[in-house]
Formats: structure tokens, C-alpha cells, sequence
């Protein structure tokens, strides 16, 4: 460590760059590939973003779903017990048949789940991963 007093608060290096400057990668002399640009560095670009939010939308929708089923028949008990005990086919009641297609409901929420997974969200994770890689590749000291 030296001695000079103004090294005690110097900001990390990480933080030393004002977030409107650009990084110190795009500076540099050799150009960059063609999927990878300027602003595209991992943690800045927009594609960070896109992709929590299309897992989160993913993580609610499957939720709420089910959630919502589940919600409903809860209701259905407590409000309409006459409708509940109703016998529907072979002895079995409406709430019976109500509880019973709750087990499917929630397999097909994880199925739509794994769908917009494989669908949507994956292949946004896959881009982010294939940049951070060229990132990596161009700077192997960072």
C-alpha cells in the first residue's frame, strides 16, 4: 500500500468509471465482433432486463394460475356448500371432482411453465451467455 493519503479514497475499480463514460473495453484498438456491440456488455444492455422480466412474467403467470384455481375452490367451499356436496357421476361430489382436477390443473401450470421456459425465456438466457463468452474472449483479463 502506498503512501499517499488520496489512495485511501479512490473508488474500487469497478466504480471508478462515471456510468455515462463508455467502458474501458470499448476503448480498446481491435474491433469487436458482430453480435457483440458497444452498449452490449453484460449487466448494461437492455437484454439483462428483457430477460428478468420474461422470467418473472413466466414465474406469475404459472403462479397466479394455479394460485386462482385453487382460490376459487376454497371460495366455492365456504360460499356454496350446497353446489359442493351436489353428486356429479358415481357417488363422487362436485367438490370432490373440483379437488380432484386441482392435481391436473397444477401439472398443466408447470407444463406451460416448462413451454414459455424452453420457448421464451431460454433462449434469452442462452444470448446473454454467448455474449458474456465473446466478452470473456476479447478481454481474458478482466
Amino acid at each position: 500500500m502506498s503512501d499517499d493519503p488520496s489512495d485511501a479514497y479512490a473508488p474500487p475499480p469497478h466504480r471508478a468509471r462515471h456510468p455515462t463514460t463508455p467502458p474501458a473495453w470499448a476503448a480498446a484498438e481491435e474491433p469487436l465482433p458482430e453480435r457483440v456491440t458497444r452498449g452490449s456488455a453484460p449487466g448494461h444492455h437492455r437484454d439483462l432486463r428483457i430477460l428478468r422480466r420474461a422470467y418473472r412474467r413466466q414465474r406469475r403467470v404459472a403462479t397466479f394460475v394455479v394460485l386462482a384455481y385453487f382460490t376459487a375452490f376454497l371460495v366455492l367451499s365456504v360460499r356454496a356448500p350446497a353446489f359442493m356436496t351436489k353428486p356429479v357421476t358415481g357417488g363422487l361430489s362436485t367438490g370432490m371432482v373440483l379437488g380432484l382436477v386441482q392435481l391436473p390443473v397444477t401439472w398443466l401450470a408447470i407444463v406451460l411453465f416448462e413451454y414459455t421456459a424452453s420457448r421464451y425465456v431460454d433462449p434469452l438466457a442462452r444470448r446473454m451467455r454467448q455474449r458474456t463468452a465473446l466478452l470473456a474472449e476479447q478481454e481474458p483479463g478482466r
